[in-house]
């Protein structure tokens, strides 16, 4: 079934792939008939919600496009070459037609998936359940693209289950298949209801959790294991200072902690006396990402040690995600802050590991929908949590859907900024002519300058270009612009 997949998807088209994928027989049965100098908190808004419209969905379509990387692109343990960028249109009973995106990521997402395919085979697998849950929503209605979520969800992941052939298939790979569709239905439900901008469209029970306006929010770029240290010092000198560096290389567990060491410590005298002017200290903040791979707290542990021999440990910002989700530990006596990423699918999940000593979340609302986003960083408000950005090595419009997440979120502790990971700029080998199909390429704030991006307010009015039209996608639906 794998190498059928696989070659069936070297053709671009949608239709071609799935009319082919269905006439093979392998896989037809499968496809279903605080105030201060850079932030100002918003007034709370005391009117209600207009009377919201039941939005039903008329049509549905689906297209993708394969972007190559720059390089083979490492962590979990392995290496992407390409990234499937996914597209799901929707159309109302009106008449409103809108198209979201979604970055597909096999290896983030579910490693074992990844591992189990080859890698083309892995996204036309994710590629599958976005159209079994499209096929869902045509006809369906709803008064939000939550409550829509709520819905497709629990049958989506089981048909993931049933197509990759694993009973231990990670939630989160639903989720990251659903992201084109939720974006999609979020921009349905804004026309629909007359929302003009991000604000309006997020429903009154989640506004309190997004109500800061940061001037500023910091630019994280990704220092993945094949980035060369000369990468990174430039970074810094182009005025990078929040660098994601990732652990937990390939090998045995042995294998991976003296490669990390060496890695860390190579980092450490590169940049680690460089100065800035975002921490108390001065010192530019470590933000480590082993993606689940430490098995045990020994060998973190062994880790943290090493970094504190080398006067590494005191600039350590954050540790996301060093055990597999499976290794349910407490994680408080670390001395260190510690978030959750992956392992956080859903906000059930997210109160689970806070309840463990995780102390900060990374929400991904390109990667698990808005819709569960807005979800978990309410959850973790409530218990004093903080949330930052992450990415996904996504494209430029889906950069300006997680900014509007990270220029709402309250400002992570001891920097007093937004954070937001981005890193396609580094990883896609087309990032300039992807660039080009953002609707407002070249506006300042869509650019980082000295490590931030200053978010005016144009930013906000137009909120980051999300309601707008890209003639390219349109495209690919054949869309008259």
């Amino acid at each position: 079934m794998e190498n059928a997949v696989n070659t069936l998807t070297k053709r671009m088209s949608r239709r071609m792939f799935l009319s082919q994928v269905a006439s093979t027989g392998a896989m037809a049965s499968l496809l279903p008939a605080a105030k201060n100098r850079d932030i100002s908190l918003k007034r709370k808004r005391k009117s209600k919600m207009p009377r919201l419209k039941t939005v039903r969905i008329k049509s549905v379509d689906s297209n993708f496009e394969r972007e190559p990387l720059i390089r083979p692109f490492g962590f979990k343990g392995g290496y992407m070459r390409e990234i499937w960028q996914s597209a799901a249109l929707l159309q109302t009973d009106s008449g409103c037609r809108e198209i979201g995106l979604c970055s597909q990521s096999v290896l983030w997402s579910d490693a074992q998936v990844f591992a189990s395919h080859s890698e083309a085979a892995g996204n036309a697998l994710m590629y599958l359940m976005l159209e079994y849950a499209l096929r869902k929503t045509k006809g369906a209605e709803f008064k939000n693209p939550i409550e829509l979520m709520e819905n497709l969800l629990p049958g989506t992941y089981r048909y993931g289950k049933k197509i990759t052939q694993n009973k231990n298939l990670r939630k989160t790979f639903a989720l990251n298949a659903l992201v084109a569709l939720d974006n999609a239905a979020w921009l349905v439900y804004a026309k629909e209801n007359g929302f003009k901008s991000f604000d309006q469209m997020i429903p009154d029970a989640y506004r309190d959790v997004l109500s800061y306006r940061h001037k500023k929010v910091a630019s994280i770029p990704l220092m993945a294991y094949a980035i060369p240290i000369s990468e990174i010092t430039k970074a810094v000198d182009d005025g990078y200072f929040f660098l994601k560096i990732k652990i937990g290389q390939p090998g045995t567990q042995d294998e991976m902690l003296n490669k990390d060491k060496k890695r860390v410590e190579e980092i450490h005298k590169a940049i680690g006396g460089e100065r800035i002017a975002y921490t108390k200290s001065g010192k530019i903040p470590y933000y480590f990402d082993a993606n689940g791979r430490y098995q045990s707290k020994e060998t973190l542990s062994r880790l943290l040690d090493h970094i504190k021999k080398i006067g590494a440990f005191e600039q350590i910002a954050v540790i996301e995600e060093p055990f597999p989700e499976e290794y349910e530990v407490d994680v408080s006596d670390f001395g260190i802050r510690i978030a959750a990423d992956e392992s956080a699918h859903t906000d059930e999940d997210a109160e689970k590991r806070i309840q463990m000593g995780y102390s900060a979340i990374a929400v991904k609302a390109i990667a698990k929908t808005l819709s569960m986003t807005l979800k978990i960083v309410k959850a973790a408000h409530e218990k004093g949590i903080p949330c930052f950005c992450a990415d996904l090595t996504v494209s430029p419009i889906l950069v300006d859907w997680n900014k509007n997440v990270a220029a709402r979120l309250a400002p992570f502790p001891e920097l007093g900024l937004g954070l937001l990971e981005t890193n396609g700029h580094q990883n896609y080998a087309n990032w300039a002519k992807m660039v080009s199909y953002h609707p407002c390429a070249g506006a300042p704030w869509t650019i980082t300058k000295k490590g931030v991006f200053n978010l005016s307010e144009d930013f906000y009015k137009t909120s980051g270009g999300i309601f707008m039209k890209s003639d390219h996608y349109a495209d690919l639906f054949a869309i008259k612009k």
